[in-house]
């Protein structure tokens, strides 16, 4: 018998966030009928232990490798049987009852096929985040970024919009994303070619080909972000790499 809604958290030696991601999550999801699956990228600090121990209620995938995120994901893609699918990364906690609110939302817009919370800092500043197609010009202004948005990171994020209201984006960030689970199903959940980066973008546009995309600001994560690739050497080189890919796939620059 399915669920009303799956999620899916996707872990590589993720020791030190995993506790308040899967606590927050089981705290603000009692009321509703969800299932959340972590599948495990071969972890060798005690993930994969201290979930089974301490969280029996989560469907544990141990991969042998570490296949990446979207492959990661789609490892619990294939067995949901749900009405709504969440993509949540290890870092995310959850400050309310998001995952309830954008069910609802769904469940009155059956248009929409991926719904996308607004995503804070654990302080509270709202993190800004592309919501446009990340065309090279943006993705140079967000590693360029200063204290404060320049023109192109504002446009990148739709900082031009009001975005005190729902708004339909062309680019959904992969930290926490909600989907209908028909729709990711047809869409055949992400495309592996990306090992980390870029299959958001990616999986956004595919998703935009079914049904509508939208930025809901009344739903609220906070994501304990670090921007690893900007410091990461190995990381940049995936990052470069994966961006390389999406240009080719999409014709898009």
């Amino acid at each position: 018998m399915g669920c009303m809604v799956s999620g899916s958290v996707v872990t590589y030696n993720n020791m030190s966030t995993i506790d308040a991601t899967l606590k927050t999550l089981f705290e603000f999801t009692k009321d509703i009928d969800f299932k959340l699956y972590v599948v495990d990228n071969n972890s060798t600090d005690g993930t994969v232990e201290h979930i089974k121990t301490n969280y029996p209620q989560v469907e544990m995938i141990a991969l042998d490798k570490n296949v990446g995120f979207g492959a990661g994901h789609n490892e619990a893609i294939k067995v949901i049987d749900s009405d709504y699918h969440a993509v949540i990364n290890p870092d995310i906690i959850l400050i309310e009852n998001s995952i309830k609110k954008m069910v609802e939302y769904l469940e009155s817009n059956k248009d929409i096929g991926l719904l996308s919370p607004k995503i804070c800092f654990p302080n509270g500043k709202e993190q800004i985040l592309g919501k446009k197609v990340p065309h090279l010009k943006y993705i140079f202004a967000s590693r360029l970024r200063g204290e404060e948005p320049g023109k192109l990171l504002k446009e990148y994020a739709m900082l031009d919009h009001d975005l005190t209201k729902p708004t339909e984006i062309e680019n959904a960030t992969g930290c926490f994303m909600m989907f209908r689970t028909s729709v990711l199903k047809k869409i055949g959940g992400f495309d592996e070619r990306y090992f980390m980066y870029f299959e958001d973008a990616d999986i956004t546009r595919e998703a935009k080909k079914l049904s509508r995309v939208v930025y809901y600001p009344d739903a609220v994560v906070s994501h304990v972000w670090n921007r690893d690739s900007k410091h990461n050497y190995k990381l940049l080189a995936i990052h470069i790499h994966s961006m390389l890919k999406y240009y080719l796939k999409w014709k898009t620059i």
